[in-house]
């Protein structure tokens, strides 16, 4: 059994304290008009500004979950791990074309999530709710990621009595965590994690900076550092390269590129967006949001220290995941440990609140009202997310305890392949509407059900499927991302079957939107003014 770092304890909990105040205070923290409505508990009345959204989307994206794995990734692969750094350069510049657009349109017309978006566009029940479901559906996993974030600080602190301690013993700070996030999430919804995000951004910006000159200072500098990476990947049978491999560059490019066109896909994301006060926020927001890929590219760096810090060295059992964790411990004060320990653990709090709410939204407007009680009210809707919140976040929590770690981060991959496959519906239908409903149907479904079939017959040393994201292109002969693939394939079915919907004049849902909805700066003003919406017929 692991001895107990008090001091970093002590540290660690004391913000944990901190947050959780601040959780329950964001309820009064820019206070509704109507507390009863989904736009005030799920959006934050959508009222925030420049500040409040870079941090609360930089909450948002970079979680726990980045803070663990991407230097845990370099750690165990060299170079290969990297390639976060440039799916977030590419993605910020690609969003910029369209999100802003897609502000537009969900203020004018009330939109919530991105299927209430494209149920306005397409006039389409069954293209929201697959759009939907895909959504919940790829959150799911990524929720129980940040739980794998928690439970990583928590093994290095030597909290919960180790491996062999009575299970409900093992898992009961964990318990805690999720039961005061849920709390806090129910009673604040968005303002909560928006407040936190503040704390959470803030220690991860000074740990990174103190991390990478104190901690090389400590290691003979950053020379030593990386002549000890290259003895490592120089070995025979290393199990990765300082530079990505000529076999894997296909692989190491698709999968950045797929990744950034999936971030914005995601529910908790559109969330942060949508939770925006001005349709110039958006925009100011995806110009200095690359601030964070600095950090990230600084954090990645973190693995290279580990190496040469020798963490986990000899021990061929070791955890990549615990890389980083251990590295604080071992290189810093007590008391800083505990500083950085926060860091992460917040950074687990956070995001899972914003998913966990981008969740509710999704099956409170597209399911619930959609389909089980169409005249629900605004105060129905907010109750019935509030309740759906606390279902997702022990959906997670039931998982994370229940099934293996690498299932988590299996289905985490599987979540990026399956949220992307909506790319076609959401991004296309904000620059046309040639797209026909069905045709977007079904080449959501052969991307699904390619992709998911393809990762399956994928094996690894630590699972039999699903064990990587990588397969061949067909007509390339290239390794490359299984999710861009199904994307290209979604794609090209959607075009196809569209011409030929179109040829035999098969008919198409109305269309609610207005061409100057999608550049409006405000929801009030345009709509008053605006001519009546044009159907597809």
């Amino acid at each position: 059994m692991k001895d107990v770092n008090v001091p970093a304890l002590a540290v660690f909990v004391l913000f944990f304290l901190l947050v959780t105040v601040m959780g329950f205070l964001a309820s009064r923290w820019r206070k509704a008009d109507d507390a009863l409505h989904l736009d005030e508990w799920g959006l934050g009345g959508r009222s925030f500004g420049t500040w409040v959204t870079w941090f609360l989307l930089g909450g948002d994206l970079y979680t726990a979950y980045t803070f663990v794995a991407v230097p845990a990734a370099v750690y165990a692969t060299g170079a290969a791990g990297f390639f976060a750094v440039p799916y977030t350069i590419i993605a910020y510049p690609l969003v910029f074309l369209f999100l802003p657009r897609l502000w537009s349109v969900s203020r004018v017309h009330g939109y919530v999530t991105p299927a209430d978006f494209v149920r306005g566009r397409y006039g389409s029940k069954p293209l929201a709710l697959v759009v939907a479901l895909t959504g919940i559906l790829a959150t799911m996993p990524y929720i129980a990621l940040q739980l794998v974030g928690i439970q990583a600080v928590l093994d290095v602190l030597g909290v919960g009595g180790g491996e062999n301690a009575n299970w409900f013993v093992k898992d009961l700070p964990l318990f805690i965590a999720f039961g005061v996030l849920a709390a806090y999430t129910y009673s604040s919804g968005l303002r909560a994690p928006a407040l936190i995000a503040f704390v959470k951004d803030t220690l991860i910006y000074i740990v990174i900076i103190v991390a990478v000159i104190y901690i090389p200072l400590r290691l003979g500098g950053y020379g030593h550092i990386f002549d000890a990476v290259g003895q490592k990947f120089s070995a025979p049978k290393a199990a990765g390269s300082l530079t990505v491999p000529e076999n894997k560059q296909w692989t190491y490019a698709t999968l950045a590129l797929g990744s950034a066109m999936a971030l914005f896909m995601y529910p908790h994301s559109v969330t942060g967006v949508l939770a925006s006060k001005s349709r110039n926020t958006v925009r100011r927001n995806m110009a200095i949001m690359p601030a964070y890929s600095l950090m990230l590219g600084l954090l990645a760096l973190l693995g290279f220290m580990a190496i040469a810090a020798g963490i986990g060295k000899g021990d061929k059992k070791f955890n990549a995941q615990l890389s980083v964790p251990q590295l604080f411990e071992d290189m810093f004060p007590d008391w800083f440990t505990g500083v950085a320990f926060a860091a992460i653990g917040i950074g687990a709090l956070v995001p899972a609140a914003i998913m966990s709410i981008a969740a509710a939204n999704l099956f409170t407007r597209n399911v619930y009202k959609e389909f089980l009680k169409p005249a629900a009210t605004p105060a129905d809707e907010t109750r019935v997310a509030k309740i759906a919140s606390l279902l997702v976040k022990v959906g997670a929590l039931v998982f994370v305890l229940t099934m293996d770690k690498q299932a988590a981060i299996n289905l985490q991959l599987l979540g990026g392949l399956w949220i992307l496959q909506t790319f076609v519906s959401i991004v296309g239908g904000l620059f046309t509407r040639w797209f026909h409903h069905w045709a977007l149907f079904a080449g959501w479904a052969v991307g699904m059900i390619y992709g998911t079939w393809e990762a399956y017959d994928i094996a690894s040393p630590a699972t039999k499927h699903f064990g990587g994201n990588a397969a061949e292109i067909p007509g390339i002969g290239e390794l490359g991302y299984i999710g861009l693939t199904a994307f290209v394939i979604n794609l090209l079915v959607a075009v196809v079957l569209t011409l030929v919907l179109k040829a035999v004049k098969a008919p198409e849902g109305p269309d609610e939107t207005r061409p100057g909805d999608y550049s409006a700066e405000t929801g009030d003003d345009e709509l008053k003014n605006a001519p009546e919406p044009v159907s597809a017929h």
